[in-house]
């Protein structure tokens, strides 16, 4: 009850999100969630000494990184857990920090950087440059809470998608070409292995942040003076 009193908003958002989870409106989110799963693929790569010549997402929540060099290994283990990672970082950012408009800020601009670098087709690039201009602008002319609750909306919807995207392509469809399917293929076991392995600590990570992470009281309180 306790908890409930305590972060009822946040209940609130997970609820809604799962109740739109078919519908066109929460695709956007989705699709941003598959672009933080590329970019930690990328971030990986750049972190082992790689380089990334293209990066790309689609309408069907698919995407693709393809780079030279760096840890094969790290990289193809990057995507689940990094994006869920990310995804945590922006939902405490929101929730610990005052800084929510110098965060969606950067977020617009690494978004806006990495479709003009990286992205090659028309739907990523126009995605990307339209969600990083879009947040470049929350953050230039809306409040500070309106901010904190998309960074909220974003990091929550990573909790939410990450482990359920890691059952359904590593476990519920093993035979597909995945992440888990590559590493298999490359490094040995079986796919599930992986995907169980990801789908646990996925499970950890969640668990901590709404559990320990978010502290005792979450709810924003609206009309706050900046």
């Amino acid at each position: 009850m306790t908890y409930l009193k305590g972060h009822w908003q946040l209940i609130a958002i997970i609820a809604l999100v799962f109740a739109l989870w078919s519908t066109p409106i929460v695709l956007p989110l989705k699709i941003l969630v598959v672009f933080l799963h590329e970019l930690s693929h990328a971030l990986a790569t750049w972190a082992t000494g790689g380089s990334v010549q293209e990066m790309s997402i689609s309408a069907q929540q698919g995407g693709h990184v393809i780079s030279r060099g760096g840890s094969r290994f790290l990289i193809l283990s990057a995507g689940y857990i990094g994006s869920l990672l990310i995804g945590v970082a922006l939902l405490l950012a929101a929730l610990r920090t005052r800084a929510d408009r110098a965060v969606v800020g950067l977020f617009g601009v690494v978004t806006l950087i990495i479709a003009a670098l990286y992205m090659r087709e028309v739907f990523p690039f126009v995605f990307c440059a339209a969600t990083g201009a879009g947040m470049l602008a929350m953050a230039r002319y809306l409040s500070h809470d309106i901010n904190d609750m998309v960074l909220r909306i974003i990091g929550l919807s990573s909790l939410i998608y990450v482990p359920f995207d890691i059952f359904d392509d590593t476990i519920a469809r093993s035979a597909q070409r995945s992440d888990a399917y590559m590493l298999a293929q490359e490094f040995g076991g079986p796919t599930m292995l992986w995907g169980g392995l990801w789908l646990v600590l996925s499970g950890g990570v969640v668990k901590w942040c709404l559990l320990r992470g978010i502290g005792r009281v979450s709810n924003l309180s609206f009309g706050r003076r900046i």
